[in-house]
């Protein structure tokens, strides 16, 4: 086995989203979504980034900013969507879609219908934070082998 880093967010693959205010987002998706603060960095007065836990996993959440620090060559505009536009989302897989939506609706999170039962076997909904960044909360409902629904599996 590895070393074991306790500064290290858990999960495989750890989506990491930037925001202009991060204080204000950690508040909202742990009020809005039932996330948990791992850490913020930065100094006292002006947090630039913080991981927060997602059941199993986690996700990263940076201030918006001009490439990547400290000595990367880089002068890409790393910000939150703008307007109807929209670069991805993220799906989180919750216990109780239906409870999960009730607490995000109470919160004000604005969402885009309430859970569906889809063929594929997952009951989902999905949100958009005050930043603009969509989540997705997904729950299984039911076993269904992806070709029965119409995927196509490697051959």
């Amino acid at each position: 086995m590895g070393i074991v880093n306790r500064s290290a967010p858990p999960g495989e693959v750890v989506p990491g989203l930037y925001y202009d205010d991060v204080d204000a987002a950690i508040d909202w998706l742990c009020g809005a979504f039932g996330f948990t603060e791992r850490y913020r960095y930065g100094p006292p007065d002006h947090t630039v980034g913080a991981f927060l836990n997602v059941g199993g996993s986690s996700v990263a959440l940076s201030k918006a900013r001009v490439g990547q620090p400290p000595d990367c060559d880089d002068t890409t505009e790393l910000r939150p969507p703008r307007g109807d536009f929209a670069t991805g989302g993220v799906s989180v897989r919750v216990a109780d879609v239906d409870a999960h939506y009730d607490r995000a609706t109470a919160f004000g999170a604005g969402t885009f219908g309430p859970p569906k039962t889809y063929r594929f076997g997952e009951r989902q909904y999905t949100a958009q934070d005050p930043a603009g960044h969509r989540w997705s909360f997904t729950q299984s409902v039911v076993d269904v082998a992806p070709q029965d629904w119409g995927a196509r599996l490697p051959t």
